[in-house]
């Protein structure tokens, strides 16, 4: 169907001023979607919330763990701060509405310059192909996490990086500050360091001979005055250091989005290929080298974790617009690209409209219910004496019980628990029987908050001395039938009490973190 819509021009090139509408069209989509409940359905979103807050509390960054009780006062620096104060903020401010109004502002700026600097290069069905594929592909994680708040930087970094390679030159300075706020925003800006090599290695191939020393000395210039902005944050060197250790840890593996591609149902990513191969076998589609390469390898990292289908889709179709413009006849765009005369006015009016969208949602409260990591019903249903002894949770569900002010056994901040934690924790999930009774008793386990039918589960039904209190189709609790003493659970020396448990109340006052870790205490911070 491309192909043959293709073989005119006037398919392929349409008025400029219905190719000034696409990057304005493709925002207001994007911000749309990040405006459906469904940006809401990760657990994770409720700790990244609450850091926030207590962070704009306290007027510091966290650098202990103010929120377990298995792991309370120990070492964690909170790498991702300032999202996560944006995120408070909004929160502060507005409810999940600003929660949400943030996210879809991140969403349609990143589908904004996609669109844009997709269309310098490639016009008409193929531009609008690239840019479907290319939203699509990180549709899937368009959730209220750090992770979308660095997607523009990502797109407008990668975009400047093509277009320095376009007109032989190296990137322009002037995006260094980009790095240090992605580097404070989100660990995935050692992705967009790494992205500067493999297009310095590109310029440095196709310089002549006399010119291979400039390019040396400007591209690796950059890169150096890339890594040192990269490294202007609250925690210095650390931050480099931090996005290698996590993807070295062995305990990803149970993480769902650390999960290879799946394959056993029709997906975007599935598609994605199935499309690229179309048009590989249809049309003599050329990649220099090192493009050829950076793209294989990103390819790589999307089939072994689904984290990384944003990666490709918003760098894969950058790399491909301008071989895709040359296999369909579309001549070489000009450096600075196309500038519909249309442009400003579909800016502003897109603008506009933005606005208006994100001022709707913000006049329009948003009321949580159960669902993904939000076991909502479930944690009410525990009575208070309960809700006050050390629970025993799923992973996903640590975030909720963090918002609730209950010190939950385990959450989503993998690099604080560490590999040997959450390997004994997988084995848990899986039922042993051994470790299971082992760890309700050392850890004085009073109720549990598990995802109904999964072994966990299906092993406390069995165990003695338990009974389910509550179930729905989100999570089954289970409390001890006969309660045993229960750890004293003062408040540490130095806090205030927490404020009343709920979505919608200021965290508590400041506190003074434990030196010792393991406190069986669950609750208030």
């Amino acid at each position: 169907m491309l192909a043959a819509m293709s073989e005119t021009r006037a398919g392929l090139n349409p008025p400029n001023g219905l190719r000034g509408l696409l990057p304005a069209a493709a925002a207001l989509l994007m911000a749309l979607l990040a405006l459906l409940p469904a940006t809401l359905n990760d657990g994770d979103t409720w700790w990244h919330v609450a850091a926030g807050r207590l962070m704009i509390a306290q007027h510091a960054l966290l650098r202990s763990d103010p929120f377990s009780y298995t792991f309370h006062g120990a070492p964690w620096f909170a790498h991702e701060w300032l999202s996560e104060i944006l995120m408070g903020g909004t929160f502060n401010l507005a409810g999940w509405s600003g929660v949400m109004a943030l996210t879809a502002a991140a969403a349609g700026l990143t589908a904004w310059l996609l669109a844009r600097d997709l269309g310098r290069f490639v016009s008409g069905l193929p531009h609008l192909t690239l840019l479907a594929f290319g939203v699509l592909l990180w549709s899937g994680s368009l959730l209220a996490r750090p992770h979308i708040l660095a997607l523009p930087i990502l797109a407008a970094w990668t975009g400047e990086l093509i277009l320095a390679r376009a007109e032989d030159r190296p990137p322009h300075w002037r995006v260094l500050p980009l790095m240090t706020l992605w580097a404070n925003l989100h660990a995935s800006f050692l992705f967009g360091l790494a992205l500067v090599g493999p297009f310095a290695l590109e310029a440095l191939l196709a310089a002549p001979p006399q010119r291979r020393r400039e390019v040396v000395l400007r591209w690796g210039g950059f890169g150096l005055a890339a890594t040192v902005a990269a490294v202007l944050t609250p925690h210095g060197v650390q931050t480099l250091i931090f996005p290698l250790q996590l993807t070295h840890s062995t305990a990803l593996a149970h993480i769902g989005e650390w999960a290879p591609a799946d394959f056993s149902r029709p997906g975007v990513l599935e598609i994605a290929l199935l499309a690229g191969l179309f048009v590989a076998l249809t049309r003599p589609l050329r990649l220099p080298l090192v493009r050829a390469a950076l793209l294989l390898g990103l390819l790589y990292l999307a089939l072994q974790h689904v984290r990384y289908d944003q990666m490709l889709g918003i760098v894969g179709a950058l790399i491909l617009a301008q071989p895709l413009a040359a296999a369909y006849g579309q001549p070489a765009a000009p450096a600075g690209g196309w500038r519909p005369k249309t442009a400003p006015a579909v800016a502003l009016t897109g603008l506009a409209l933005a606005l208006g969208l994100l001022g709707a949602r913000l006049a329009w409260p948003v009321t949580r219910h159960d669902g993904l990591g939000s076991p909502i019903s479930a944690v009410a249903a525990v009575p208070a004496p309960v809700a006050a002894t050390p629970v025993l949770n799923d992973y996903s569900f640590g975030g909720y019980l963090i918002d609730r002010r209950i010190r939950p056994f385990v959450d989503s901040r993998a690099e604080l628990y560490g590999d040997a934690f959450l390997e004994a924790y997988a084995t848990l999930l899986s039922g042993d029987r051994t470790a299971l009774d082992r760890t309700l008793a050392a850890r004085h386990v009073g109720w549990t908050l598990l995802v109904p039918g999964t072994p966990i589960a299906r092993a406390m039904d069995e165990t003695p001395g338990w009974r389910r209190l509550y179930a729905d189709r989100w999570a089954v609790v289970h409390v001890r039938a006969t309660p045993g003493p229960s750890p004293a659970c003062a408040p540490p020396p130095g806090t205030t009490a927490p404020s009343a448990p709920g979505t919608a109340g200021r965290p508590g006052g400041p506190t003074r973190a434990r030196r010792r870790t393991g406190s069986p205490c669950p609750s208030g911070w």
